[in-house]
């Protein structure tokens, strides 16, 4: 049995509302949180001491929705997240095309649609890059995939393959002819697969590993893997075995469940979830429930919104209430959290009404259902979602600056002075938790925390602050990035919080964000982090360290 630690010279933010400047863990938890002189009296005589000489403690921060398998492959593609125009989205994939010659296939995530100046993305763009091989490009929100000639070949679409329920095969406005653009269940139900067919469970693992270390070395210590299919949950099984039962960090998973056209096979999906539920319960990998993308993306003009866009167009919910309300509610009844993408307007009160509909058959319980992104949504509906005990799952660096000129462009209107309505929620009651839905923005929490804090820009801090008036209080943003999140995924018993009898999971800053300018988030950086009582990354040696024991 190994002899507790004991954690000195620190100035340690709970999540608790306790103040603390040390801390013991033992068997993988905290044992005593306070002064320096009582937990040196719990830890006894034989304890071993850690001197965090003077750094900033706080509960390893858990990522409330993100994308693990595809946030690893995404540090692998071609980024385009800050080409500035066209131009440059294709001297960057000349020059993977030059780098990479034997790749059979280009792939690219984070483009822009501000970036193409108010054109459309056409095929034709990348054929002008790379006409020899398939390109694949991911949109920053993931919605979207843009691809050239090449690729249209390879996965088989022609001009008259019909579109996906929900989704859409981008189409010449004048021929009719498939122009390269992929969105929503287009994206989802014929790009996706056809990759995953393309990669090797060797690539999925060293994706899954990538994004363990690369969150470890950013002070993320949980992660809530927000749309898992056959090939996550396959490479999260491999990973368990790999690590001998344990995981670098703790998972949590939720379910993607398709819009099929019939509501059996909605259903059948529901009660697979139910059975991965009752399977996967542990420490370091629950499923929770399951994921539904109500409707698309705001760039795209894919979200379901009250009014038309600015251009006059409009578009409907990718699931409407006929389809989503039995299957909302048989979820409920299997006691499986909900997670609803709801981006627009109308989708957020379509998602509403569905969970108000599982309230009523099923009755009173805990249920801790979730709306994804909420970057519109009406006022009524703000208290509608507090009222229902729904959590608002958010990620700020979707409101980051630099990348809202499109997405303020395409409404156009009023909606733009309400939009990610933070305080809102938290003015109203409901729970709010901070997450980046990586990889449709940077994985790493700090700079996220700035958004949230200033409504700057974490990409270009030159920039002024869009709706200041919702930024958030650091400490609160801080909790609703730890404690809260632990919250939303029911383990607020267990992570979270700084707190005896809480597991051991924490991270150390080299600074103390309250003692400086906000600015300082986006060059703070994790110098320790700890999941279970272990050593799971040391920067001092710049590589995730050997898992030591406390």
């Amino acid at each position: 049995m190994s002899a507790p630690t004991v954690y000195t010279h620190a100035t340690v933010f709970t999540a608790d509302g306790a103040d603390a400047e040390a801390f013991v863990v033992e068997r993988g938890r905290f044992l005593h949180v306070g002064s320096e002189e009582s937990a040196r009296r719990v830890a006894g005589s034989g304890a071993a001491e850690v001197d965090l000489a003077g750094g900033f403690v706080l509960p390893g921060i858990i990522d409330a929705h993100t994308h693990l398998l595809m946030t690893g492959q995404s540090l692998q593609k071609v980024a385009l997240r800050d080409a500035v125009d066209l131009t440059e989205i294709q001297a960057r994939l000349r020059r993977a095309a030059e780098e990479n010659p034997r790749a059979p296939r280009l792939l690219g995530a984070g483009w822009l649609h501000s970036a193409l100046g108010g054109a459309a993305p056409t095929r034709q763009m990348l054929d002008e890059a790379v006409p020899d091989r398939p390109v694949y490009l991911d949109a920053n929100d993931l919605h979207s995939v843009w691809v050239n000639s090449a690729a249209l070949v390879e996965l088989g679409i022609e001009d008259t393959t019909p579109d996906p329920i929900g989704g859409r095969i981008g189409r010449d406005p004048v021929t009719g002819a498939a122009d390269g653009m992929l969105l929503e269940t287009a994206a989802q139900q014929i790009v996706w697969p056809a990759l995953a067919r393309a990669a090797t469970d060797a690539d999925r693992d060293t994706h899954l590993e990538s994004a363990f270390e690369h969150y470890l070395a950013v002070g993320v210590t949980g992660a809530v893997d927000m749309a898992v299919q056959d090939d996550d949950l396959a490479a999260l099984r491999r990973a368990l075995h790999r690590h001998g039962g344990t995981l670098p960090l703790r998972v949590k998973g939720h379910w993607l469940v398709h819009r099929r056209g019939d509501d059996a096979e909605n259903l059948a999906q529901v009660a697979r979830a139910a059975r991965l539920a009752e399977e996967l319960s542990g420490e370091w990998l629950r499923m929770c429930g399951i994921k539904i993308v109500v409707d698309g993306v705001i760039d795209s003009c894919t979200a379901a919104m009250k009014e038309p866009y600015a251009d006059g167009s409009t578009c409907g919910p990718i699931w409407d209430r006929e389809s989503l309300l039995p299957v909302v509610a048989a979820a409920d009844a299997a006691g499986l959290q909900v997670a609803l993408h709801a981006i627009g307007d109308e989708a957020s009160e379509i998602a509403l009404d569905a969970i108000e509909e599982a309230h009523r058959v099923n009755g009173p319980r805990d249920r801790r259902h979730r709306l994804e992104h909420l970057e519109t949504v009406t006022e009524a509906n703000v208290g509608r979602l507090a009222a229902l005990g729904v959590v608002a799952s958010v990620q700020p660096v979707h409101a980051d600056p630099a990348i809202q000129d499109n997405w303020r462009a395409v409404l156009g209107d009023h909606r733009v002075e309400r939009a990610y309505p933070w305080t809102e929620f938290l003015a109203a009651g409901a729970t709010l938790a901070i997450s980046t839905d990586a990889p449709t923005a940077p994985h790493q929490p700090l700079p996220n925390l700035y958004v949230a804090t200033t409504r700057r820009s974490a990409l270009d801090p030159a920039l002024p602050a869009h709706l200041p008036r919702y930024a958030l209080h650091l400490a609160d943003a801080l909790c609703h990035a730890t404690r809260d999140a632990a919250f939303s995924c029911r383990a607020e018993q267990q992570e979270g919080r700084i707190r005896a009898g809480h597991l051991a999971d924490f991270t150390v800053l080299d600074a103390d964000p309250f003692a400086a300018e906000a600015a300082q988030l986006l060059t703070n950086r994790s110098r320790l982090t700890v999941v279970g009582g272990r050593v799971a990354f040391d920067a001092t040696t710049s590589t995730p360290a050997a898992a030591t024991a406390s």
